[in-house]
C-alpha cells in the first residue's frame, strides 16, 4: 500500500509463514504481539447507547479486524482522517503527503465496551504506539500512529492514558500517538472493507494480522467475540 510491504506478496514457505504467525501470538514486547498493560485510570461514565471512536494505528485491515472482535462493537470502517475530502481515496492518501492516515472509526455500545477499554485494546493489540510514522513493514505517514477525539471527554481519557502508560514505563520507548481534534472521517474504499474476514489466507494478512486476532483473544478474553461485527452485514 503506497509506500508499504502490503503489495508485496511474501514467499517464506507456507510453513515459516505459518510458524511466524504463530510466534507473534505470544504475549511478549511492545515489539513482538500483545502484552498486558493496565486498564485506563481515568474512563467515561457509561450513559450513553452509542458512540464513535476514530483510531490510526497502521495498515486499517488490522485494525479493522480487531475492532470487529469486540464485544459492543456494533461496526468498525476502515477510511480516512487528518486531511480534506479531495484527497481521501486511497491512491492519493498512499502518497503519504496528504495529512491523512489510513484510520478506522468504531462504532461501539459503551455500555457493553467502553471507550477506555476501547483504547486499552489499541494499545495492547492492535497496533504498537511507539513506533513513529510506521507500524512494521508500512512507513509513511499515513500509517502514523493517531486518536482523533470526537468530544472533550476523549480527549481528557487518552491524554490521561498516554501519560499513565509513559509513567508505568511498560513500554521500552515512548509513546508517539498523537490526539487530535476529528474534523472528518471518509470511509475507505469498498474492496478495503471487511478486507481481514474476506482474504484470511492473504500472505500479509496471515502474517500481520491473524496474531492481532489471537493476542485479542488471549489477553481480553471477556471482551473476545468470535463472529466479527462486519461492515457488510452492519445496521444503519
Amino acid at each position: 500500500m503506497g509506500n508499504s510491504a502490503h503489495r508485496i506478496v511474501m514467499i517464506i514457505g507456507g510453513v515459516a509463514l505459518v510458524g511466524a504467525a504463530v510466534s507473534l501470538s505470544g504475549i511478549a514486547s511492545a515489539e513482538e504481539g500483545a502484552f498486558v498493560i493496565p486498564p485506563p485510570k481515568l474512563d467515561e461514565n457509561r450513559t450513553t447507547a452509542r458512540e464513535t471512536a476514530v483510531l490510526a494505528g497502521g495498515c486499517f485491515w488490522g485494525v479493522q479486524g480487531v475492532f470487529q472482535h469486540v464485544k459492543g462493537v456494533e461496526n468498525a470502517v476502515s477510511g480516512y482522517a487528518g486531511g480534506g475530502a479531495s484527497t481521501a481515496n486511497y491512491d492519493t492518501v498512499s502518497g503519504g503527503d496528504t495529512g491523512h492516515a489510513e484510520s478506522v472509526q468504531v462504532t461501539f455500545d459503551p455500555r457493553i465496551v467502553s471507550y477506555g477499554q476501547i483504547l486499552q485494546v489499541y494499545f495492547s493489540v492492535a497496533h504498537n504506539p511507539t513506533q513513529l510514522n510506521y507500524q512494521g513493514p508500512d512507513h509513511g505517514t499515513q500509517y502514523r500512529s493517531a486518536i482523533f477525539y470526537a468530544n472533550p471527554e476523549q480527549k481528557k481519557i487518552a491524554e490521561a492514558y498516554v501519560a499513565q502508560l509513559d509513567q508505568t514505563g511498560i513500554y521500552k520507548n515512548a509513546i508517539v500517538t498523537k490526539i487530535s481534534p476529528l474534523q472528518a472521517f471518509y470511509p475507505a474504499e469498498g474492496y478495503h472493507q471487511d478486507f481481514l474476514t474476506l482474504n484470511p489466507n492473504y500472505p500479509y494478512i496471515v502474517f500481520n494480522d491473524l496474531p492481532k486476532i489471537a493476542n485479542l483473544k488471549t489477553v481480553f478474553p471477556t471482551l473476545y467475540r468470535e463472529k466479527p461485527a462486519l461492515v457488510s452485514e452492519a445496521k444503519g
